[in-house]
């Protein structure tokens, strides 16, 4: 069996045993007719898909990071320099693209960040292989140089892809089906990450580290024609008709700005707890996402199971996260996604514990795994759910915005702090040397489970009915 057959195996396993298992579970009925739901899978699927592979170009740098450092190419105080420029970027982005996504629609926007990430893909292809043909210091520096703008324009084409999806969805779904419909988020971030850690290392490593940034953009180039070909921003688009989705701006027929819009949300105690649990959610993803391969690589522990299965494992880890989140809140807790967070953070708290006190063990990876399977299904529930809820089918693009965009400065706090705290040289090849990763990550879930618990109760404010 090839050895890509056999890493992607496991993941085909589990998403039909979860497919079989979810057809069998009770249904929330709101009168869909057949042909709507037919024609709703080939809306949500090749966008869903088109977002999991902007993950592809996205997070390609950070799955070859490692070897990057080991080969003298980017130093890990470089890497989590461009990684930092480019997550803040990514979450200013949000400003301008959250509202610009409300205007235009989420179709127009996914396909113009698609086509900017694959272009700009290719830019970063060019830019590897002039480094490594020129060798030594200069090519290096120069390679930091070009990277660090490459990949921050990169990101902010890739900003669009979250407000995008959630935009689109929206007018699709009934705010009693989006518990399920944040699962498949999640789902879909898993995979993403899959083809991001184990594909991008296995072809930099088999054919050279530009292509880790070449396929990413021929894949998003032919998801431009998917994404322009299948899907539409609202039922009667496709030739349905429209409905009363239930969430915040359910029965609104006046158009409200963005700045009114931004007003509102910020007078919302919610809205307020939501973000500042997902600023500690982009801090935690990405403390485990993209530190955990440095610190693998610099111990010696690059051949670990968990090392090279990365891709795959965070790939189950956020399916089952993702699946258990948007069961539990559409059938145990009435579509409330406070709970599920709760829950979730209570996981992630145990196993920041438990990494601090296993490393330089092997139990270290199966902790941080763990703790991804925790954070995308708490991202799947508050970025790809309550950001519909409590934003609505139509202020979706900016409230999805000001969520994720607080992600993502989470996301540039830890690349920052942790470029300047993690160890160098012979250093970081002691375990105990580390301490401060796993440390900096506890008092930041013990933040996140306080805030949580918060908006337990927490439920939109509907204007209508289906």
């Amino acid at each position: 069996m090839p050895e890509w057959l056999s890493k992607f195996l496991p993941i085909l396993i589990l998403l039909v045993v979860i497919g079989g298992v979810v057809s069998m579970l009770p249904k929330v009925e709101l009168g869909h007719s057949a042909a709507y739901k037919r024609r709703r899978i080939m809306n949500w699927l090749p966008l869903g898909l088109t977002y999991a592979f902007l993950y592809f170009g996205r997070y390609n740098l950070s799955a070859i990071a490692g070897e990057l450092d080991k080969a003298g190419v980017l130093a890990k105080a470089q890497f989590n320099d461009i990684d930092g420029v480019g997550a803040w970027v990514y979450g200013i982005a949000f400003l301008i693209n959250g509202p610009l996504t409300d205007k235009l629609g989420g179709r127009f926007t996914m396909l113009v960040g698609t086509l900017g990430s694959a272009l700009l893909n290719v830019g970063m292809a060019l830019s590897m292989q002039a480094a490594i043909d020129t060798g030594g210091e200069a090519g290096a520096e120069g390679l930091h140089d070009r990277l660090l703008l490459l990949n921050a324009a990169n990101m902010y084409f890739q900003s669009f892809g979250a407000v995008s999806i959630v935009k689109v969805n929206a007018p699709w779904f009934h705010v009693r089906e989006r518990g399920v419909l944040g699962g498949l988020f999640g789902v879909l971030i898993s995979l993403g990450l899959y083809f991001s850690y184990d594909w991008s290392l296995a072809l930099g490593k088999g054919f050279g580290w530009a292509y880790s940034f070449w396929v990413p953009a021929v894949v998003l180039a032919v998801m431009v024609v998917v994404t322009a070909l299948f899907v539409r921003d609202t039922p009667s688009h496709a030739g349905h008709d429209d409905f009363d989705t239930g969430d915040a701006t359910s029965g609104q027929t006046v158009t409200v700005g963005p700045m009114e819009v931004l007003s509102r949300m910020f007078q919302n105690r919610i809205i307020w707890i939501i973000v500042a649990v997902e600023f500690c959610s982009g801090f935690l993803r990405q403390a485990v996402m993209k530190q955990y391969r440095l610190y693998a690589k610099a111990i010696g522990d690059g051949d670990s199971f968990v090392y090279e299965n990365w891709g795959m494992l965070l790939c189950v880890a956020g399916i089952l996260g993702g699946v258990f989140a948007g069961f539990i809140s559409d059938h145990v807790f009435g579509s409330r996604r406070g709970p599920v967070s709760s829950v979730l953070y209570g996981g992630l708290l145990l196993g920041a514990v438990g990494a601090f006190f296993t490393l330089g063990q092997p139990a270290l990876g199966w902790a941080v795994v763990f703790m991804s399977l925790c954070v995308i299904g708490v991202h799947g529930m508050l970025s790809g759910t309550a950001s519909m809820d409590f934003g609505g089918s139509k202020n979706a693009g900016v409230v999805t915005g000001v969520i994720d965009g607080f992600v993502y400065l989470g996301t540039g706090t830890q690349a920052f702090l942790y470029g300047k705290m993690l160890p160098t040289g012979d250093e970081a090849k002691d375990p105990a040397n580390w301490a401060i990763w796993p440390g900096a990550m506890l008092p930041v879930a013990l933040v996140g489970l306080v805030l949580c618990a918060q908006i337990w109760n927490a439920r939109p404010k509907a204007g209508g009915g289906h």
